[in-house]
């Protein structure tokens, strides 16, 4: 006797595989459940844990596991095509990898919501790139309702950095007041060239490598100084002809790129025109200065790698060469792979809050 399946069994996608790199949203099949991933991962299994890429999408097939032997192949029947449109308010549903252009409304299946692009863009999930899509409504009479204006959508940002100020909240919900947004504007005037350079694409994704490089560095930039205070008195380089005028413990790590050394600080303080040798609690009072020694080590140091961290974004290199450039083999080389995972980590998750591609080479 062959079983009876029932109408409302949503068939399973096809299961998980660690292996396999996932964007955002494509499907897969766990523990009896399917999941749609919200941005680019690799290795994460679905849960509704962990980083929050995986939207579970309910219950599938008959409620097992993801395994084929849960239903007979020969029995077994092909799983209906979606319907390209709903009913309620007749739109089509969003698809990623689909071009949209500016106007376009949707529905985003997974939460059942509406959305409108405000910017024109191949298909870049509605819940993450608020850049290119806005929540609009559906009204009774089975219409979508006016998105927002196109005059208040597309106005540039007024800061002119390619993240806003809402992203940047986004990008760092635990971060320490003393990280200000307004700063790190201020401090875009040191090298204009920074997140400046290319295609709106590169400049994008150079912002999200600066970012996710800080991020792992001030533990999501809660940490403004050096949290080891044992580390303080061994960053005096008494071979300086400079020595160390503002103490033998004064050079400790401060700022978003924890600069540290005593020709460091001299270093940065020259480029940017302020004495830092002695006066090094600038970079942990002033929100500017902090950044500007960031941004100053990432437009004009090689550190332990063979390009500046600016340069391997803008010429292609991949996001891999700026970890190289900041860690060189203590982390790459698989050095310390944990490390290197938790700033790709970052990267993807920032990039795809700013609506970019990763680009290759993550990894070094």
């Amino acid at each position: 006797m062959v079983p009876t399946t029932s109408t409302a069994a949503t068939a399973c996608a096809t299961p998980y595989a660690a292996s396999q790199v996932y964007t955002g949203g494509t499907s897969a099949s766990y523990n009896g459940h399917n999941w749609n991933a919200k941005w680019w991962t690799q290795g994460e299994t679905p849960s509704t844990g962990g980083s929050g890429v995986w939207a579970d999408q309910g219950v599938c097939g008959s409620g097992g596991g993801t395994s084929p032997t849960n239903s007979s192949p020969a029995t077994k029947s092909p799983t209906p095509s979606p319907s390209p449109t709903l009913q309620d308010c007749n739109l089509p549903i969003w698809v990623a990898g689909t071009q949209y252009t500016t106007g376009t409304t949707v529905k985003y299946a997974p939460n059942g919501k509406f959305y409108v692009a405000t910017h024109d863009n191949p298909g870049y999930d509605p819940t993450v790139s608020t850049w290119y899509w806005s929540p609009t409504t559906c009204t009774t009479d089975g219409t979508p309702s006016p998105g927002p204006s196109t005059s208040a959508s597309t106005t540039p940002n007024p800061s002119g950095f390619v993240v806003s100020e809402a992203q940047f909240n986004q990008m760092f919900p635990n971060r320490n007041s003393f990280y200000t947004y307004s700063g790190l504007v201020a401090a875009l005037k040191a090298y204009p060239a920074f997140a400046n350079t290319g295609s709106d694409t590169v400049k994008k994704q150079e912002a999200a490598a600066f970012l996710a490089n800080i991020n792992h560095e001030t533990g999501g930039l809660v940490y403004v100084v050096e949290q080891n205070t044992a580390n303080y008195p061994h960053y005096c380089d008494t071979t300086q002809p400079y020595g160390c005028p503002a103490g033998q413990s004064a050079y400790y790590g401060r700022g978003p790129i924890q600069l540290s050394w005593n020709f460091n600080y001299k270093a940065a303080g020259d480029a940017l025109g302020i004495d830092l040798l002695n006066n090094p609690n600038l970079v942990q009072t002033d929100a500017s200065v902090a950044w500007q020694t960031g941004i100053w080590y990432w437009m004009t140091q090689n550190g332990p790698g063979t390009m500046t961290a600016h340069n391997a974004m803008v010429n292609g290199n991949g996001f891999g060469e700026t970890i190289r450039s900041i860690n060189g083999s203590l982390e790459c080389n698989g050095g310390n792979p944990a490390q290197v995972q938790s700033r790709v980590n970052a990267y993807t998750s920032f990039a795809s809050i700013l609506g970019v591609p990763t680009g290759s080479n993550l990894s070094c």
